[in-house]
């Protein structure tokens, strides 16, 4: 913005062009004096009035600069924080725990247990890159304390990637739970009953059970739908239990991958049945003699109708090898019965008979009073949908008469 500036030179002027006008003669050298005072305080006024003027414009000038870094700024953080919003909208975080209370007696030579346990902490994380490609993860601290000489162990139980091939099959590839089994890939603790979960999933199958490989799942229709993968197996030492033979992924051996196929079964509400059958070439990755290739079969239902639930299970391990014969251990087998009932939203009550054998063989003397039997009996509160308080009793009746019997009380949850 510009203003007129008068000057002396045009105060003379005007003087003069007064001075000649036609009523010019009428003024006196005294009338010219006040007018030109006049004339130069209003010349005064207007310089001190542009001056002001150029300072306000200025003073805008400034004030619309920093309004429009502002704008930017604000532009800027809420794209930023758009950026956070659609990152927290595809990334996922859930965990669940559980501690445990077991006072169990021994006898026929079983020791004695009284124990507490943070038997587990578990962290989720997930994140969906696309609509078709999916991240997921699974780290967990079992028995609170980790460290050399200590209880406990971090792991990581799953971290895989779902490749979307089309709306009914999804190829997966990383690290993740086996398809085998009711609790191998539910297994958070309000999703079931009992303290500790079964022994047959936990002797046999045995779960938590997590390789590292690839392969499909998806939907064949009217209810049926299948699982296949090509994955890193089992190390199973010469002791020949199945559950020591678990390398979690840990530089594990990999002379002999495995396979595993599921075929389940959901076209009936309240049912639903699977059989899955799982082929390793060399139990041992080559390591122990007298060990060679195992199979294991695993089918199960679970009914349910109304509060009533009755889960079954079955499952066995056929493994070659002269040295696991010789032990009787080249037959693996058990089964679990388990009836509930749910009282109400909060309260459910079960049973459940459990029968195993790790060393099922029959051409050995070695293998003769293996076989093993318990029964639980117990209850579940949920005072949250993702809560559960659980006690339960057990009593077992083993071949061998070692036998532990006693109260396991347990806390546990999910988010």
């Amino acid at each position: 913005m510009s203003i007129p500036v008068f000057r002396k030179k045009t105060s003379v002027a005007l003087l003069l062009s007064l001075a000649i006008a036609p009523h010019a003669s009428a003024l006196t050298l005294e009338d010219l004096a006040k007018r030109l005072d006049a004339l130069e305080k209003q010349n005064t006024q207007l310089i001190q009035e542009n001056s002001k003027l150029r300072e306000a414009v200025a003073q805008t000038n400034d004030k619309v600069e920093a309004a429009v870094i502002a704008t930017e700024s604000i532009a800027d953080s809420s794209s930023g924080i758009q950026k956070l919003a659609n990152f927290a909208d595809k990334t996922t975080i859930g965990g669940y725990g559980e501690v445990h209370y077991n006072n169990l007696s021994g006898k026929g030579g079983a020791s004695d247990k009284d124990e507490i346990d943070f038997h587990r902490f578990v962290l989720f994380f997930g994140h969906e890159f696309t609509d078709s490609i999916r991240f997921f993860s699974e780290l967990e601290l079992e028995h609170s304390l980790a460290g050399e000489g200590k209880e406990g162990e971090v792991e990581l139980e799953q971290a895989y990637i779902d490749f979307d091939l089309n709306d009914h099959h999804t190829a997966r590839a990383g690290l993740f739970m086996l398809p085998i089994g009711i609790i191998n890939e539910t297994h958070e603790p309000p999703t079931f009953y009992g303290t500790e979960r079964n022994p047959i999933e936990k002797n046999i199958i045995p779960a938590t059970w997590w390789e590292a490989g690839a392969g499909l799942h998806g939907q064949l229709g009217h209810g049926l739908s299948y699982d296949v993968y090509v994955h890193s197996g089992l190390a199973v030492p010469n002791s020949f239990k199945i559950r020591s033979g678990r390398q979690k992924v840990s530089e594990a051996k990999a002379n002999d991958p495995a396979a595993t196929a599921r075929l389940k079964y959901t076209g009936i509400p309240g049912l639903e049945v699977a059989l899955t059958a799982q082929h390793q070439q060399d139990m041992g990755q080559g390591l122990v003699d007298g060990l060679d290739s195992g199979n294991l079969i695993e089918t199960h239902a679970v009914w349910s109708t109304g509060p009533f639930t009755l889960k079954a299970l079955y499952a066995a391990w056929d493994i070659d090898g002269s040295a696991v014969e010789a032990a009787g251990a080249d037959k693996q087998k058990g089964f679990y019965l388990e009836p509930s009932y749910q009282l109400s939203e909060k309260f459910g009550v079960f049973a459940r008979f459990n029968q195993w054998d790790n060393k099922a063989g029959s051409n050995s003397g070695s293998a003769k009073d293996s076989e093993k039997e318990q029964w639980d009996l117990g209850v579940n509160y949920w005072p949250h949908e993702d809560v559960v308080i659980k006690a339960d009793y057990q009593y077992q009746n083993n071949d061998d008469g070692k036998d532990q019997n006693g109260l396991n009380i347990g806390v546990g949850y999910q988010f």
